[in-house]
């Protein structure tokens, strides 16, 4: 698909589909925290205010919030450990989250030559 040139034509019902898909991915992702989150935790299992520390700069409300997002929507894990004391709260990435893995390296690239990109156009200061 290329956005310049027209290479194909889309059907009206094939724009819209993809139009809805994006747009559903987008709803589910999307945001400035959820796949960082998804990223922090696919390191390891993390406490709340572990990945609170590493994702540097969200909210614990936001934090919660997103974690709750991606627990409905079956990227996240919440493991209680009732047995300890006092109680141990974890979560972990599911094997759907691995799902996202194509997507997480395609924005790395596409945000790695962006940035050699904007680097190469900042004017050079004495």
């Amino acid at each position: 698909m290329s956005f310049k040139h027209k290479r194909t034509v889309l059907s009206r019902n094939e724009c819209n589909s993809r139009l809805g898909a994006v747009g559903d991915a987008l709803y589910v992702i999307g945001g400035k925290w959820k796949l960082r989150i998804i990223i922090a935790l696919s390191e390891n299992n993390k406490r709340f205010n572990e990945l609170q520390r590493t994702l540097k700069g969200i909210s614990a409300r936001v934090l919660s919030n997103e974690l709750k997002d991606l627990e409905l929507n079956g990227f996240v894990r919440r493991i209680v450990h009732a047995d300890s004391t006092p109680v141990i709260v974890e979560y972990e990435v599911t094997d759907y989250a691995d799902t996202l893995e194509g997507v997480v390296r395609a924005l790395h690239d596409w945000g790695a030559m962006h940035q050699k990109k904007i680097r190469q156009k900042e004017p050079v200061t004495a």
